[in-house]
């Protein structure tokens, strides 16, 4: 089997050193054992993203002296299919309309509106409102989020006990499935169809991804995907969470805390070489005499 890793940034600001970390490290796992690399836009969010992002990313990422299969992949392209599988999770009577609102959630599950770990945002559990709450609460025109409750999943998939997944880097070894963790987690939106983690699923599918690379802070999401792939009948990916990659602060790298980015890094002179040699995938006399 050959293996497969993709890089699938969302084009909703510019590249930071984390995202290079991130890229690095999925590109150099695939080039090492001959593998296929892939890029992904996730560009389903039409209300921040933004083509000159993708063009920066775009323009990043061949800085850094990375390549990929093309076509590239982006997701506006294939909202039909995220929103078919949506239906298709209805149809089995695994979601449901929450007309909370995300503050709400978050005042329920005590969470932060930026939790570093998607675990520690909105935990919440419920489940659908009487017919006629709904019916009234539809008529009045009130947006509304599709959640996947997982108490109808776990109804429907015999339990979660069974579902497993391999991870290769974190605590290595077979993990089962507790999506438990992350409650019911929104699924999609009236306003704007499926959301990320359906059309994550599908493309990792699509795209035949073997080992899914990314950051540790995207454990807990893992076992919602799963959940996923067992509903709508997907494989399942091996999965390598790396470390992620901290700035002098101690803080991870972000884009909403305006994290120096690959651009500025360049802009002042910064080689890519030298960029590499700081994260580990160059040694430090590379391009030196000796």
């Amino acid at each position: 089997m050959t293996f497969v890793t993709r890089f699938a940034p969302s084009p909703t600001g510019l590249l930071h050193r984390g995202h290079a970390f991130s890229a690095l490290t999925a590109w150099t796992a695939a080039k090492d054992v001959g593998g296929r690399f892939v890029l992904r836009i996730e560009d389903t969010d039409f209300t921040r993203c933004r083509p000159d992002y993708e063009a920066a990313i775009v323009e990043d990422l061949s800085w850094l002296g990375l390549d990929w299969e093309a076509p590239v992949l982006r997701q506006s392209e294939h909202v039909a299919d995220y929103d078919a599988a949506l239906e298709q999770l209805r149809g089995m009577g695994v979601l449901y309309r929450c007309f909370r609102t995300r503050k709400e959630i978050l005042a329920l599950a005590g969470g932060a509106a930026h939790a570093d770990d998607p675990a520690d945002a909105a935990a919440f559990t419920g489940g659908a409102l009487s017919a006629a709450e709904e019916a009234d609460r539809l008529a009045r025109g009130e947006a509304f989020a599709w959640r996947l409750s997982l108490k109808a999943a776990s109804e429907r998939l015999g339990g979660f006990g069974h579902l497993t997944w391999v991870e290769e880097t974190a605590d290595p070894g077979v993990h089962r499935a507790t999506p438990e963790r992350l409650g019911d987690m929104v699924m999609g939106r009236k306003d704007i169809g499926a959301g990320y983690v359906i059309a994550s699923v599908i493309d990792d599918a699509r795209q035949g991804v073997t080992h899914v690379i990314r950051g540790e802070d995207l454990i807990a999401t893992t076992s919602i995907q799963r959940v996923l792939q067992a509903l709508l009948g997907l494989p399942t990916p091996v999965y390598r969470h790396h470390r992620l990659l901290l700035g002098p602060d101690g803080k991870r790298y972000a884009k909403r805390d305006r994290s120096v980015t690959l651009a500025e890094l360049r802009a002042s002179d910064m080689t890519a070489e030298a960029l590499k040699v700081e994260l580990g995938f160059l040694p430090p006399l590379y391009g030196e005499g000796c």
